[in-house]
């Protein structure tokens, strides 16, 4: 039987061993099911009571209502993202199986797809319980955004990727001593992206910095709906665009650090 493939001999039947093996992964083990769906819902619960607070004592809060418990979905979509991608590709790590599987006939971009796709089955099992519960307790929709809640996400999702593969090619040339970084980097974004509050409030040099990151956009762009009734269609295609050279960037650097790191061996010590 034919293998079936895409272009250049990618396989999906090797993809899709890959979201199996790490569907079973996550199956099997209750505390990352959990861990899945805590974090979320705590965030999404503190947040919302924080905000009918404000609501309750503050004209701007009341009149914007949601832009506080919306951008914590929406960061949430890209944390999670990123995270699910990383937590898939450190799970190979952990097992020190990356050698292995860098090994085989799986070539890098199967690798990636699949960490991918897993990452957005990931972010599903989160987020969706998340929404819900905004609904219920707070009374925000967030699907009510409509089409605009799309561009959103694609964008949040595409920046995650480039994040995770970038991230990922660091642990694997720089071994689990630089995992840390899996963790840490996408908070030292947080400010930058302007989740909370509106680019104006930085420093005018800092607003370069601001506007290079695509989040910014995407959060920019939910202030605008939420307050201003008004989708805002060129920042979208801004973030889209930054995000496609941050994508092409990030594979290119996985690759260079995946040379690099059999070059030096750092495959077979991956674990250390």
């Amino acid at each position: 039987m034919t293998e079936l493939s895409l272009h250049r001999g990618v396989s999906i039947h090797r993809i899709g061993a890959m979201i199996l093996r790490y569907w079973y992964l996550l199956m099997s083990s209750w505390p990352r099911l959990l861990e899945l769906l805590y974090w979320p819902a705590l965030q999404v619960i503190t947040w919302g009571f924080l905000q009918l607070y404000i609501a309750e004592n503050a004209n701007f809060f009341a009149r914007a209502g949601g832009t506080l418990i919306g951008a914590v979905i929406l960061w949430d979509i890209l944390f999670r993202g990123q995270l699910g991608f990383s937590i898939s590709f450190l799970e190979e790590m952990w097992a020190r199986n990356i050698g292995n599987l860098m090994m085989s006939p799986l070539k890098p971009i199967e690798f990636l797809l699949s960490l991918m796709i897993m990452s957005m089955i990931r972010l599903a099992i989160g987020v969706i319980p998340m929404t819900l519960l905004a609904l219920f307790l707070f009374h925000f929709n967030v699907y009510a955004l409509g089409l605009p809640l799309i561009a959103f996400f694609c964008n949040l999702i595409f920046t995650s990727w480039a994040v995770g593969i970038f991230v990922s090619g660091l642990v694997l040339r720089n071994g689990l001593g630089a995992e840390s970084i899996v963790w840490t980097l996408m908070f030292a974004i947080m400010p930058l992206a302007c989740v909370y509050y509106p680019v104006s409030v930085l420093p005018g040099w800092l607003q370069y910095v601001a506007w290079s990151l695509p989040p910014t956009y995407v959060f920019e762009g939910m202030r605008a709906l939420l307050i201003e009734q008004t989708f805002r269609t060129d920042l979208m295609l801004r973030a889209l665009a930054v995000n496609a050279v941050l994508l092409v960037a990030s594979f290119g650097a996985f690759l260079a650090l995946l040379r690099s790191a059999k070059k030096h061996g750092s495959l077979l010590s991956s674990g250390e």
